[in-house]
Parts: C-alpha cells; structure tokens; sequence
C-alpha cells in the first residue's frame, strides 16, 4: 500500500517566514526614519524658498501698495502683507505647515521692499531636524539660495 503524502506548511516553517519577515522590517526601520526626516527638511526648505520668493514677486508688482514678507514659526511658515509681522493684514496670510520635528533659526522674518523687492534683512535661514539641517541665504539684492 501507498501511503498519500500530504502536502502543507509546517508550524516551523511558518515560525521561520516570520522570523525573517521581522527582521527585514526591524532593519529597514531606521533607514525609513531617517529618508523620512531627511525628506521632511528638503520639503520644508522648498516651502520656505518658494513662499519667500512669492513674497518678493508680490512687493515687486507692488500687490494691494503694500510691502510683502515671510515669517518663519516653529511648524509653519507664513506669508503676510505689511511692514512687518506684527503690523500685518491677517486676512492676506497664506500659512504653509512644516514638520513639527523641523526648527527654524536665523533670519525668521524677512519683508520685501515695494518696486524693487530688496529685503529689509540680510542673512541666512537655518532648518534643522535632530539629523541634519539646510540653510537658505537672503542677500541685499533678494536674491534667495539653499
């Protein structure tokens, strides 16, 4: 007599497919974490790139007479209208968010002149994250670089 052979999956076979499934997710982990912090600064050093160029673009055509600016807060960078932040048009903001882990220092508050969209401030933007950080220089021409 043959004896029929079964054909199936081990309980050791299934413990051992786990086993290494798990150990490829704990290893990919950190690298994850890590493109994902590094993603999260290269995003926010567009945001804040792009809306302070809008700004300028916004004093030179000289949008409502008014003067335009950029200031940068812990999680958000926000664009306004006036001299200065604190003497703004609130109903004009446009509020970009950020990543909450992303820190702002440097230069947090750059107003473009009317006409001829040169900034009232001078100097560099630093974005960091617990990894790494990106830096952004406004010049006396406006002229913005990361």
């Amino acid at each position: 007599m043959l004896k029929a052979m079964r054909s199936g999956i081990t309980l050791i076979e299934v413990l051992l497919s786990l086993t290494v499934i798990g150990l490829l997710v704990g290893l990919a982990a950190p690298v994850m974490q890590s493109l994902q912090a590094r993603n999260d600064l290269d995003v926010a050093a567009n945001i804040t790139a792009q809306t302070l160029r809008r700004a300028q673009a916004l004093a030179v055509a000289v949008d409502g007479d008014m003067m335009w600016g950029v200031v940068l807060q812990p999680g958000s960078v926000v664009l306004f209208r006036g001299s200065s932040y604190a003497a703004r048009e609130p109903t004009f903001d446009e509020q970009y968010d950020l990543a909450p882990a992303i820190t702002p220092s440097g230069l947090t508050e750059v107003v473009f002149a009317k006409l001829t969209g040169r900034p009232q401030a001078v100097g560099t933007i630093t974005l960091a994250n617990p990894e790494t950080s990106r830096t952004l220089t406004v010049n006396e021409l406006g002229m913005i670089e990361y």
